[in-house]
């Protein structure tokens, strides 16, 4: 087997970034998304006099539930429907570098729309005197939980070309391990500790306090990496 080609991968990331921010795409997602957790932050912080940064990482990943699906809905299905991943694969490009250079231009898209949220830790830090430890850990935690929830969208796109039913398998798969660690109640006692830790909530928590654990960690390294080798080998259907 061949090995991985950056050289391979750079040219479809630059490729997906130029689709991003040459179109209202980037434009749209990042004021979007700006608009809806700056409404809760100003108003956490202006109206009930809070000056922290939680409801902004506790709204995040909320958000991130609906705004990734649907950022990543595109990303292989509209390329088999006109044809052109057939074009692409002509070329000495693997599967695997093609699903890495469309994750690596949708993550860094998200990091692009977290980025202006920066401007709110400077003005709490104006304000008084936040925690910069557990500040610095949210942020962390946002990127790996938007990791993974890209990494689900393009297995998503990877299973159909209808950009509607990617969104919607997309949707439903990362809210299902949103919403793991909330649902122990109805989950037999002795397959309680297996469905919290599959809670991707439950891991960005605890990075959210402050404690960046290698177990939360391999948690997030594991699921984005099987999400991605399953894109992969559902583009290699194809072949078959």
């Amino acid at each position: 087997m061949a090995a991985l080609s950056l050289s391979n991968v750079g040219p479809i990331y630059r490729r997906e970034i130029r689709s991003y921010f040459n179109s209202a795409v980037a434009y749209v997602v990042i004021v979007v998304f700006l608009a809806i957790v700056g409404w809760y932050f100003s108003n956490n912080l202006f109206l009930i006099n809070i000056a922290s940064m939680r409801i902004v990482f506790e709204l995040v990943p909320l958000v991130f539930l609906f705004f990734v699906p649907a950022v990543t809905m595109r990303l292989l299905a509209e390329e088999k429907k006109s044809g052109t991943l057939e074009l692409l694969t002509t070329k000495p490009v693997r599967d695997v570098e093609i699903v890495l250079g469309k994750f690596l231009a949708a993550w860094t898209l998200l990091a692009a729309t977290l980025a202006p949220t920066l401007i709110w830790l400077v003005t709490l830090m104006i304000l008084g005197n936040p925690d910069l430890g557990p500040v610095v850990a949210g942020y962390i935690g946002l990127m790996l939980t938007g990791g993974v929830y890209i990494a689900i969208g393009i297995f998503a796109s990877s299973l159909t070309e209808n950009q509607i039913v990617a969104f919607l398998i997309g949707l439903v798969i990362v809210l299902a391990f949103f919403l793991a660690d909330k649902v122990l109640l109805y989950v037999p006692g002795f397959l309680a500790p297996v469905v919290e830790y599959m809670g991707i909530d439950y891991h960005f928590s605890s990075i959210a306090r402050g404690v960046i654990d290698s177990r939360d960690i391999v948690y997030f390294g594991s699921i984005l990496g099987f999400a991605l080798l399953m894109a992969t080998a559902s583009l290699e259907r194809r072949k078959w």
